[in-house]
């Protein structure tokens, strides 16, 4: 939009300079040719009155004026020999403007261009006895003066259109900046901070722009708040009962020998170990969102470490490895940004989807390394892989991709990470694994190394 004010405010500036200055040169230079041909015509017509006398004191006089005239002017002065006075001047050559100056006794006048002039303006002045003066006037110092008129016009020109350039920009910035202000507002909100407000300046129509979408804006933190706190309330009390429900599944299931019972319970186990997940998972995205923590740096081998010694006693269970590759395995100097707590439960979610899509001795490869300014985590596993569809959905909450061997999965694991990682300044992707199966690739930024001395 500046630049669109700023062009605006140069055409109307260049259309007035238009308007107004080239009409003037035109005048000018109009007015150099007429006061040039009219001096021209004076002193021609002076000769040819001295000519046309035809005494020897005429003659004489012609003579010294002819020459004189010849020495402070770039003109050349030439007299036909036709008349009783003969100076000792050069005789013009015969041509149609000379007949018509003698033969109709008429003054003629050459420019010898019809575009402006050439390069000699000649004029032609009848005398008695059939004779005629003609001065070949040079137009070297009328060019000159033409470029100055114009030059000097151009010039001028350009400096104002210099400074309306200037003025047009400062005066775009001064009526944008609310409309700047309003659109770092939204760009906050489309970031995910509800609390971004616009200051109410600029003219009427922005100010009353302003306080609508500012009382929008506040409408919609109080309500996104409440929300995160029922959903962190109501998941927090859920989390009591759903334990002590799968408490006494697991008695019931001790105290019974009936297959048909212990099945019927173990299902219903499996389905309160799932709503435990999903609840956890709400829990964590309502904190997530509510982003109360701040990011430190924190040392990404030990966080590594630690959460693979978890997973990897229910990996071996069923024969799948955990491999660690890239640098994070040598240097435990290697630091991220990232909340407490935020990177354990990203890995925790991530690896369990991994082990929960990997067939049966399979491997998930667990590689950093680092990026440029960053520190990039990647967890490949062995399993069916998403399609291009599914990878656009994957991070939506409650959606589950097919192909997974068990039903315990909630939806929220890979919309967790995604909340985690963005939270924290970071980065969270899908992508193929090579040799098939699906990576997730995670992209921290990177911290300053701690001194060691």
């Amino acid at each position: 939009m500046n630049r669109q004010l700023i062009r605006s405010y140069i055409l109307l500036v260049a259309v007035a300079i238009l308007l107004f200055t080239v009409p003037v040169a035109f005048t000018l230079t109009d007015q150099l040719r007429d006061d040039t041909r009219d001096s021209v015509l004076r002193e021609a017509r002076t000769m040819a009155l001295l000519l046309g006398n035809g005494d020897s004191t005429s003659c004489e006089a012609l003579t010294k004026v002819a020459r004189a005239y010849d020495a402070k002017t770039p003109d050349t002065v030439q007299v036909t020999s036709t008349s009783r006075c003969d100076p000792d001047l050069p005789e013009p050559v015969a041509d149609p403007a000379l007949t018509r100056a003698v033969r109709d006794n008429r003054e003629t006048t050459d420019w010898g261009s019809h575009f402006v002039w050439g390069k000699h303006l000649t004029v032609t002045v009848p005398a008695e006895d059939d004779a005629a003066v003609r001065i070949v006037y040079s137009t070297s110092d009328m060019t000159k003066r033409l470029w100055q008129i114009w030059g000097f016009r151009a010039g001028l020109a350009v400096l104002v259109l210099a400074a309306a350039a200037a003025i047009g920009a400062y005066a775009a910035r001064r009526i944008t900046a609310p409309l700047r202000e309003l659109n770092g507002m939204a760009s906050k909100f489309s970031d995910g901070d509800l609390t971004a407000r616009s200051p109410v300046t600029g003219p009427p129509e922005t100010q009353t722009l302003a306080r609508t979408l500012n009382q929008g804006a506040e409408r919609l933190d109080t309500l996104v708040a409440s929300q995160r706190i029922f959903v962190a309330d109501a998941s927090h009390q859920l989390r009591t009962p759903l334990t002590a429900l799968r408490l006494s599944l697991d008695n019931i299931a001790d105290g019974t020998d009936d297959e048909f019972v212990r099945e019927d319970v173990e299902q219903a186990t499996a389905e309160v170990v799932r709503m435990s997940r999903l609840v956890n998972g709400l829990l964590v995205l309502a904190r997530a969102e509510a982003k109360v923590t701040a990011v430190e740096p924190l040392s990404l081998r030990d966080i590594v470490d630690e959460r693979l010694s978890v997973w990897r006693p229910a990996a071996d269970e069923r024969g799948v490895t955990i491999a660690l590759r890239g640098s994070v395995g040598a240097d435990g100097r290697l630091l991220v940004l990232a909340s407490p707590g935020h990177l354990d439960q990203v890995l925790d979610n991530v690896l369990s989807n991994a082990l929960e899509v990997s067939p049966d001795g399979g491997t998930i490869t667990v590689r950093a390394q680092p990026r440029g300014d960053e520190m990039e985590l990647t967890v490949a596993d062995g399993g069916p892989g998403m399609s291009d569809a599914e990878k656009s959905r994957a991070f939506d909450r409650f959606w589950r991709g097919q192909g997974l061997t068990g039903r315990s999965g909630s939806g929220l694991g890979l919309a967790v990470v995604k909340q985690l990682v963005t939270d924290d300044g970071g980065t969270v992707t899908l992508a193929d694994a090579p040799g098939g199966g699906l990576s997730v690739v995670i992209s921290l930024r990177a911290a300053t190394q701690k001194s060691t001395g």
